[in-house]
């Protein structure tokens, strides 16, 4: 039998919790690592197909879309893998299973899964390097690639300026849907002191009023492994996992000197 505690505490982890879980024939190890604060849920089974995720808190404080904006900008390339589309390279030459991130009104998550535990590896490899050391420092086109910049449209005298961006078009089709714009405002209406209020996915009003600074501080005081939460899936060698997780990335980064922690702090009436 696995002695998880063990395993956790020789890679900087306290095991804090453990129970069975029968829905998926195995049990739930939740632990900390010690140095950076990063949260980790282990679901240990015989399941084959195995399963990484990262999950950062993320509230919505307007209706910018800085995290829908991060969620793809830290994808566009980091510091190890300073490609341009690494998702879309992922996406045809892994065996992944699956691989997406997904921006919610509270959270962000980058989830990624394969069969075969050194394809995984390789999958967890790129997305912690994105998400912690992404090239959007280095390269503002990034942010205006994704997000939204100035550019002309038309020809000769009929030429205008307009705005343009990845999730500024998404979310001008998005919001084109009578249904998402009776959702958001019955969710305006009904949580009208909290997150829920606001668009998470940006609306096409408030997104050109994002700066790049803005852009990037939001990324520096929400992506920190103190606001995470991993989680590992399935049959695979925790100790090779831990040992990855932790002298790669979260060690390393616990010696970094850091602002306040997240998540946005929400000017609220009573």
């Amino acid at each position: 039998m696995t002695d998880v505690s063990a395993i956790a505490a020789a890679h900087g982890f306290e095991l804090t919790g453990s129970r069975e879980m029968p829905d998926i024939e195995g049990a739930a190890h939740v632990m900390t690592h010690a140095a950076s604060g990063a949260r980790l849920l282990y679901l240990a089974n015989d399941d084959a197909n195995k399963a990484f995720s990262i999950t950062f808190k993320t509230p919505a404080a307007d209706d910018t879309g800085v995290f829908h904006i991060l969620e793809h900008s830290v994808l566009c390339g980091s510091e190890k893998f300073p490609v341009k589309e690494p998702f879309v390279n992922l996406l045809k030459t892994s065996m992944q299973t699956f691989l997406n991130a997904m921006t919610f009104p509270d959270k962000t998550m980058y989830p990624v899964a394969s069969t075969n535990e050194r394809d995984l590896l390789n999958l967890m490899d790129v997305y912690l390097d994105a998400v912690f050391r992404p090239n959007i420092y280095n390269r503002p086109a990034i942010f205006e690639q994704e997000g939204w910049h100035w550019e002309l449209e038309g020809e000769g005298g009929n030429r205008a300026l307009v705005y343009n961006g990845v999730v500024y078009n998404e979310m001008k089709g998005a919001l084109s849907d009578p249904d998402s714009v009776l959702f958001d405002a019955l969710s305006a209406a009904l949580f009208p002191d909290t997150t829920y209020r606001f668009e998470s996915g940006g609306t096409p009003a408030a997104i050109p009023t994002l700066t790049y600074e803005g852009f990037l501080e939001s990324h520096r005081r929400h992506y920190r492994p103190d606001n995470s939460y991993i989680v590992l899936y399935g049959n695979l060698d925790l100790d090779r996992f831990l040992a990855f997780i932790d002298e790669g990335y979260l060690a390393p980064l616990s010696a970094d000197e850091r602002g306040p922690l997240a998540p946005n702090p929400l000017d609220l009436q009573p």
